[in-house]
């Protein structure tokens, strides 16, 4: 087991050195720029065993024991998000969702998992409506974000179920055994959850039980858990041995169910708006979906990444359709990493995209949402047509995809301006994980702002998502043909709100190559763009692809926000084009693999904004027992 700080001793640096020269001339050969695989920061480079990278040691070290003992990729994914819950319960687990883009090896198929939250059946698209009276800053946002209203119905727990069912080779006891033993036995507190102990979602009403409950867990007698203080959560255990023992059916009916409905109905400031409207048929009728990925080619490459409910698949080819005709990469022509240059294409394709996405994307399972129109040659030839790499554009605004989607029969119509989206948590999690076969998972779950609701289920240990503030607070549909919007992201009983999340895997032909995603709300779409192009256009090598500074831009007409890090000249140019670049800290924490385009040699990075982990494995170290996940046969069509 090794972190990402270990040095390597120089003989297997030149091997390495060896190895790379000949994996950039393979992909020379291929006419296509390089993803570069060698570099520093990768564990130990070019096992062939597994790598497991994640935000938390304990984490990663939960997925690497079920590869060590015969599993999967996607065994070891279920181990890491249910042990993800007990080492960062501010971010993800139980009472929450996300998506998972799975790459089945024997098949050669991609598939993704959605088990994104879904709104209660009782659910309308006014019922955040009293919560704008103090906008979508402060007070209203704040109260919305932290009752009951806000929660969705939970999908990691099927999710789980549906992955296994599908390509696991261990049972759902086994893969929870990892996070019982960390539940139970204790772990030492990093600096990022202490941090996130002392965050006003833990502050919210004394003497409301629910907040009480969780104030109990990491504010033992009011004082606030220390970084390197021991953390048992014996109630987290008791539910992780419950589900072991009866199985996902037990989270969605009986008692925890009975548990999670009375514990949404809090609401604070004595409003009684603010009771959540989850049911016992709400929990139980809850399915986690099997969907096929979107995918689109940038450069000769192929990216397959998370359609709706998400916006993060879509939005990421967007972007990157977009700038296809820039040199990106270039120096020569002005177009290298960080210069003025790329970093205005850049932002200009982000508020392009970033304007069809408040329009068009929601959930598809409402809505039809063009999504072949949306990342066509065609259309994104048109809006990448008016990126000046020089000029800054006034005003960015919506078009219509539809008369580029193969299934539209109609005709354009005037859009309605757009309404700014209100705040996205940003404490969400990513891992990525590849096995000895070549079976990849690339996984984003969260609970979405930090501690989601803020409600913990009593007795229970876990907390519930705040996933509805991602739907529209105010209605935006409008059928008036002359102000036309589809209501794409607008409340409604059993749908499942828009989300930024963007797991995607890169494929070369049909060998993948890399797998990566990231949390950090909006941005995530962004973060993901930027580490494509730090692979395919500036040929980084992972570590340097995930290290290097980011730029974001998550509105149309908004402010572009910067890392520390880039040309100051450079931001400058930016600034004297017309943008407003400000600094808002760090931008997102990617969790990478990488996988040579023989599948020889496998490689992770872990992002430094964050605590970071990766394990990697030789096939010396792993139990022989394992199948290749193979264990659920024959795939049928979702």
């Amino acid at each position: 087991m090794t972190r990402s700080c270990r040095v390597e001793d120089s003989v297997l640096w030149w091997r390495l050195f060896a190895a790379w020269i000949g994996l950039v001339m393979l992909c020379i050969a291929l006419g296509a720029p390089a993803v570069s695989f060698a570099g520093s920061g990768v564990g130990v480079p070019g096992v062939r065993g597994g790598v497991v990278t994640t935000t938390e040691p304990n984490a990663a070290r939960a997925g690497a024991r079920i590869l060590r003992e015969g599993g999967n990729a996607i065994d070891a994914a279920a181990a890491v998000a249910f042990a993800l819950n007990v080492v960062e319960p501010q971010s993800s687990g139980l009472g929450g969702g996300g998506f998972m883009v799975v790459y089945d090896a024997k098949h050669h198929q991609t598939w993704t998992v959605d088990s994104r939250e879904t709104a209660p059946a009782a659910a309308t698209p006014d019922m955040f409506v009293p919560f704008t009276d103090a906008g979508s800053v402060g007070g209203g946002f704040g109260v919305a974000s932290t009752t009951g209203l806000a929660a969705g119905v939970p999908g990691t727990v099927r999710s789980v179920e549906l992955a296994l069912d599908r390509w696991g080779t261990k049972s759902f006891a086994q893969v929870l055994q990892p996070a019982i033993d960390l539940a139970e036995d204790g772990f030492r507190v990093g600096p990022r959850l202490a941090e996130s102990i002392l965050s006003g979602r833990l502050s919210n009403e004394p003497g409301v039980p629910a907040y009480d409950e969780a104030r109990a867990v990491f504010r033992p007698g009011g004082e606030p858990l220390e970084t390197g203080e021991l953390l048992v959560q014996p109630d987290l255990a008791s539910t992780f041995k419950m589900l072991a023992e009866q199985g996902p059916d037990a989270f969605y009916n009986g008692p925890l169910a009975e548990a999670i409905v009375a514990t949404q109905r809090a609401s604070r400031g004595g409003r009684p708006e603010g009771e959540g409207r989850m049911t016992l048929d709400d929990l139980a009728g809850y399915e986690a979906k099997l969907r096929r990925p979107v995918e689109g080619d940038y450069r000769g490459y192929t990216v397959k990444g998370m359609g709706p409910p998400s916006s993060g698949g879509l939005t990421v080819l967007m972007i990157l359709k977009q700038l296809e005709r820039f040199p990106v990469g270039d120096d020569e022509q002005g177009f290298g990493f960080g210069s003025t240059r790329t970093l205005n294409v850049m932002v200009e394709s982000m508020r392009l995209a970033f304007a069809d996405r408040a329009v068009w994307m929601g959930d598809s399972d409402f809505i039809d949402v063009p999504e072949k129109g949306l990342i066509s040659d065609a259309y994104t030839r048109m809006r990448g047509a008016m990126i000046d790499p020089d000029g800054r554009q006034a005003t960015v605004e919506a078009d219509d995809p539809r008369p580029y989607d193969t299934a539209y029969n109609g005709v354009p119509v005037k859009l309605a301006s757009l309404v700014p989206e209100g705040r996205k948590g940003l404490n969400t999690t990513h891992f990525s994980i590849v096995d000895r076969w070549g079976n990849i998972v690339s996984y984003t779950n969260t609970v979405e702002s930090a501690w989601g609701t803020g409600l913990m289920v009593p007795g229970y240990g876990f907390v519930l998502n705040n996933e509805l503030t991602d739907f529209n607070f105010v209605p935006t549909a409008n059928p008036d043909p002359a102000d036309f919007n589809p209501g794409a992201n607008d409340v409604a009983g059993g749908k499942r709100p828009r989300s930024s999340m963007s797991p995607v895997i890169l494929f070369r032909g049909r060998r993948p190559v890399a797998a990566y995603g990231s949390p950090g709300g909006s941005t995530i779409i962004n973060t993901v763009a930027n580490m494509t192009m730090n692979l395919v256009d500036h040929e980084l090598d992972v570590q340097e692809a995930v290290d290097a500074p980011r730029i974001s831009q998550t509105s149309a007409n908004g402010s572009v926000s910067r890392e520390i890090g880039f040309d100051e000249q450079a931001i400058d140019g930016l600034t004297a084009l017309g943008h407003q670049v400000n600094f808002p800290g760090e931008i997102g924490s990617v969790q990478a693999v990488v996988i040579d385009p023989a599948g020889r040699q496998q490689y992770g990075a872990a992002d430094r904004r964050r605590v970071g982990a990766i394990v990697t494995l030789t096939r010396d170290e792993l139990s022989r027992k394992g199948r290749g996940g193979h264990g659920g046969g024959h795939f049928p069509e979702p």
